[in-house]
Parts: C-alpha cells; structure tokens; sequence
C-alpha cells in the first residue's frame, strides 16, 4: 500500500510513518495542503491521511479541492476536534473517513484497510489471482497453498499488480506507485524486481501469471481464451480510462 500522510506535527507524523513502515506500507509525507494537491498529481496514492490543522489550508478545504480536481483517492481526516458539525463538514467535503486524536494505530491500519477495500470493490482482505492470493491482513502470500515469502518491495510491487490484475501496467505505474519517493531509482529497477517476483510467483508452475507486454510493460494475468489471441486491458493515466488490445 501506498499512503500519503499531510500535516506539520513532527511527532505524529513520525510516529505513523514509522508504524505504516513497519506494516511495509510505502509511505510519502509533506507538510501542508498545497504540497499534497502537487503530490497527488503526480502519482497514486492507496490512502491519503490528512491533518485537519495544516499551515497554510484547512485539511477540509484541500479534501474539497482534491475532489474538485476529480482526484478519487480515499482520504482519512485526522482531528483533535470530536464535534458533530466538523465531522459532517469533512466529510460533506468529500473525506471519506474521519479519525478524532489520540490515534490508535491498530484502528488506523483497520479504518485504511476498509478504505481500500471499498476503493477496490474486495469483499475480506483476501485478492486473488487464479491461484495466487494475498491477505492483506497478515500480509501473506500464496500460490496453491504454499507460502511465498517476499521482500517488502516486492509485496508492494505485486499487491499493486494484485489490485490492477488483468490491466497492463508501465513501468513508470509500476515504480510510481509500488513505492515511495525516497526508494532506490534506477533505469531498470522495475525490469529487475519483475524478474525476482516471476522466479518466486511463476518458477515451478506451468501456468504462468506475470506477463511481458513488449513495449508496454507488464500485466498479471490477462489471457482469456476464445476471443483469438490474447486480450488486454491497458490503463491509461492520463485519462484514467481503459482501452482495449487485441
């Protein structure tokens, strides 16, 4: 998971980012509401948790802007306020959950889980893949009932194929949104953790799930038989639309 955090407590913002790492979510943070808007344009986030006091905009009223720039991405509102009437107008805004100080983290992660499940369509924590599947609470992987142990770069890479199974992702999706900004960079790192995840995923099973568009990038499972050849969805950002390919 990817997660945006946005707010100008040091402390608080430590102590999440130090705990989403620990839960191997990929985590970027920035410290007021126009620096999110800018982050939120250039790549894409699984679950933005958003301080309701920000130095220069309220948490409100950059939630409204997001959602005004047609940006969907679920967002979590964090507050020291409990009133009834800055709930409603958070999420009036647009927020899609709202969280009142002391945070408790176990109830955090459990409020992002649901988040991204409603943002998925998944019923559970459970993604599959033909016979592949990863639980989201735990955070185990399996392939007809054996265990895979990833790294945690690779889990982010596959969880993000996971949730866009059946679409052809770019390399540049593939590395924008896997991980963060402060992750290793280079001109073939995606072509690399793709080649580490087939030999774990793929390597032993005749059918295989991770496939090479030339060209393109990358897909995981998206033959579907009868229609004369291979068929793909193939994402585009842009316009956030689906094109097909024959």
């Amino acid at each position: 998971m990817r997660i945006l955090t946005v707010g100008d407590d040091p402390e608080l913002k430590t102590v999440i980012k130090e705990k989403l790492l620990r839960e191997n979510c990929m985590v970027d943070s920035c410290n007021s509401g126009s620096a999110a808007l800018d982050y939120l344009q250039l790549a894409e986030y699984d679950v933005v948790l958003m301080d309701v006091d920000l130095p220069d905009r309220s948490g409100v009223d950059i939630v409204d802007a997001i959602r005004r720039k047609d940006i969907q991405t679920p967002v979590m509102l964090l507050t020291a306020q409990a009133e009834v009437a800055d709930i409603v107008r958070g999420l009036d805004a647009g927020a899609d959950e709202y969280m009142v100080k002391p945070i408790h983290f176990s109830e955090l992660m459990a409020r992002i889980r649901v988040l991204i499940r409603k943002k998925d369509g998944v019923r559970g924590n459970v993604y599959r893949c033909g016979d592949l599947e990863i639980n989201v609470n735990d955070q185990m992987v399996r392939r007809a009932g054996k265990q895979i142990e990833l790294s945690p770069k690779e889990y982010s890479m596959l969880l993000y194929m996971m949730r866009n199974r059946n679409i052809v992702l770019t390399r540049e999706q593939l590395e924008t949104n896997s991980w963060d900004y402060r992750s290793e960079s280079s001109s073939n790192v995606v072509d690399v953790y793709i080649r580490y995840l087939r030999k774990k995923i793929d390597e032993g099973f005749d059918k295989k799930l991770i496939h090479t568009i030339r060209g393109v990038g990358y897909v995981l499972e998206v033959k579907i038989s009868g229609l004369g050849g291979d068929w793909w969805r193939v994402a585009d950002r842009k316009f956030h639309k689906i094109a097909t390919f024959f």
